[in-house]
């Protein structure tokens, strides 16, 4: 206990040492967006500035930025440390899940230790100052309370993703799976929309508008014209294709019916939803669903960068060569935003014939594991708290 404690220690320290390496750059979108966002809330009394309508997501992540702006921390070294401390949450959970299957093993430290490594994952909150890691954080101590069959608390932390960011979206096909299933009380999902609204709360007391609090998700979907925004998905291939609002309705009814199809084949053969498939199963979500929806950016790819490294822990010999692929495609569509000056190194359609062969093994590999013959007895009245 005490060796592997030391090692969590020094992983955390030389994770941080890393970052720092990066604290000087500024982003265009921190130029552009989170600068001008935190000088306007310092401008207009802090929490005040609540009342007025001038970002473009939502309170809580506002709510971070308020209280940095009473902190006497510069804003690009603190937007910075706000998304760097949630790296090492979500490098929690992806040790946590891991746990559930290698319990008192090196294995989950290893995985963490790849998590919070990861290049997009390093250049996501220390030089791009984006917030992708809280959703995603909070999206995987969903996964994880879930795992553990406690459907409350899941939901809640699913509430606290949302909140946070739209892309949370991408794991709800495995949640209402889940509920579908029975693992999940449906009336848990009530937290989710509850956490939610809660979360704005403060806002809406403060004075800001409830309705373009509320509608901000719907807002932001409006916001971009374009197929796709660098993200290395199918829409790489139709980018000179005219006619854009018929190709996203398309886009959009064909990510539903594969779900749906998903979703539906899953319960008519009575899958026995255990540990691997769940994690399997949000994976290939997590790929799928940015890979075939139209207008991604680069990012949206960043909780499938992450849980590809749970599923390869989960099922090494099967797929290791998975989150090298995820990787591959996603820190090379981040380059020419991090790096605009320097030529494409890689074309973005050979990025997303990669980021399609990762989506192909994971879904070969999910549908191999779920065709298997499981135990009879159900889950829970096994001594066991998990099937693995």
């Amino acid at each position: 206990m005490a060796k592997k404690l030391a090692a969590l220690v020094l992983l955390v320290f030389a994770a941080f040492a890393v970052r720092t390496l990066f604290f000087d750059y500024r982003s265009g979108d921190y130029n552009a967006f989170l600068l001008r966002w935190y000088e306007f809330i310092e401008q207009n009394g802090g929490w005040a500035a609540l009342r007025h309508e001038f970002a473009n997501y939502n309170a809580p992540y506002l709510y971070l930025l308020v209280v940095l702006s009473y902190l006497p921390v510069p804003p690009l070294v603190g937007i910075k440390l706000i998304s760097v401390v949630f790296d090492f949450v979500l490098a929690c959970f992806a040790y946590r899940i891991v746990d559930l299957r290698y319990p008192g093993r090196w294995w989950p430290v290893a995985a963490g230790a790849v998590v919070v490594f990861l290049p997009t994952v390093v250049l996501n909150s220390s030089m791009w100052a984006q917030a992708d890691s809280i959703y995603s954080a909070f999206a995987l101590g969903g996964l994880y309370f879930a795992l553990r069959h406690r459907p409350y608390l899941a939901c809640a932390f699913f509430g606290l993703a949302l909140a946070f960011k739209l892309q949370a979206v991408f794991l709800f096909p495995v949640l209402l799976l889940l509920v579908l299933a029975k693992h999940v009380p449906w009336r848990a999902l009530l937290l989710v929309p509850a956490v939610y609204l809660v979360l704005d709360l403060p806002a809406l007391l403060i004075g800001a508008d409830p309705v373009a609090l509320l509608t901000i998700y719907a807002t932001q979907t409006e916001t971009y014209g374009q197929l796709t925004l660098n993200a290395p998905n199918a829409y790489q291939f139709l980018s000179e294709v005219s006619g854009t609002d018929v190709l996203k309705a398309a886009g959009v009814a064909l990510t539903g019916a594969l779900l749906l199809g998903g979703t539906v084949a899953l319960l008519a053969r009575a899958t026995e939803l255990t540990t691997t498939r769940i994690v399997l199963l949000a994976t290939v979500s997590a790929l799928l669903v940015p890979y075939f929806l139209p207008a991604m950016h680069e990012r949206y790819f960043y909780l499938a960068d992450v849980l590809t490294v749970v599923a390869a822990f989960s099922l090494p010999r099967l797929l290791w060569p998975l989150p090298i692929l995820t990787q591959f495609a996603s820190l090379f569509s981040y380059l020419p935003y991090l790096a605009p000056d320097s030529p494409a190194i890689v074309d973005f359609r050979v990025l997303a014939m990669v980021m399609l062969a990762a989506l192909v093994l994971a879904v070969w590999v999910t549908v191999e594991k779920v065709l298997e013959r499981g135990p009879s007895l159900p889950e829970w009245t096994r001594s066991s708290p998990i099937s693995r």
